[in-house]
């Protein structure tokens, strides 16, 4: 598929996921939180859903953890620019404490309900490799049976003849408490970004 036609591809799978009502979380959120990047990116950054500030501005990865993820990127040496980035459930799940809204984690049913946007989005932008940040990225991505904490560090196999890799989400990073603990979680994050970097095909 030619750029301008992936591109398009995209814009459509776009607008027709923004009136997904596959599962209930359409209900409460603001938008339905769909990917971007470049048609053709050889890599595929699969987030869990949208956070807050996401799920006000209607794109992914722009809150805390997408600060995060672009130092990590930067760290790894990979250009945030010519990634693609998503998420495997689209709308924000939120639950209100005080003033905040709180991230929930989705349901199973909510993880499958957004599996074919998901799969459309690779279909297009047909990158090299995907990485999933996050358990529920990870049973997307992968399955009920697997495991982070199992499969991190190793080369995977996605259909199409891609390259799967998983790690955690940079969230996760954010809620560490202790400074050396979140410092060390940093550097574990850049390290496996720089094994998918080392994969990449050169500019």
């Amino acid at each position: 598929m030619s750029a301008p036609a992936a591109a398009a591809a995209l814009e459509e799978l776009r607008a027709a996921a923004a009136t997904c009502t596959r599962c209930r979380l359409y209900e409460r959120a603001t938008w339905t939180v769909f990917g971007e990047g470049p048609p053709g990116a050889p890599l595929m950054l699969v987030g869990e859903q949208p956070g807050d500030r996401e799920d006000v501005e209607g794109r992914p990865f722009v809150g805390p953890a997408g600060r995060l993820l672009d130092r990590a990127l930067a760290g790894a040496g990979i250009d945030r620019g010519a990634v693609y980035v998503t998420n495997a459930v689209k709308h924000f799940k939120w639950v209100e404490r005080g003033k905040r809204r709180i991230h929930q984690t989705p349901l199973v049913g909510e993880i499958n309900a957004c599996l074919p946007w998901l799969d459309a989005e690779m279909e297009v932008v047909n990158p090299r490799i995907v990485v999933a940040m996050g358990a529920t990225a990870v049973r997307a991505l992968f399955g009920p049976a697997a495991r982070l904490t199992r499969m991190r560090g190793e080369r995977l196999e996605l259909p199409g003849g891609r390259e799967g890799y998983v790690t955690v989400h940079p969230s996760s990073i954010l809620r560490v408490q202790d400074a050396d603990q979140r410092h060390l979680e940093m550097s574990r994050l850049v390290d496996d970004l720089s094994l998918v970097a080392r994969r990449l095909p050169a500019a």
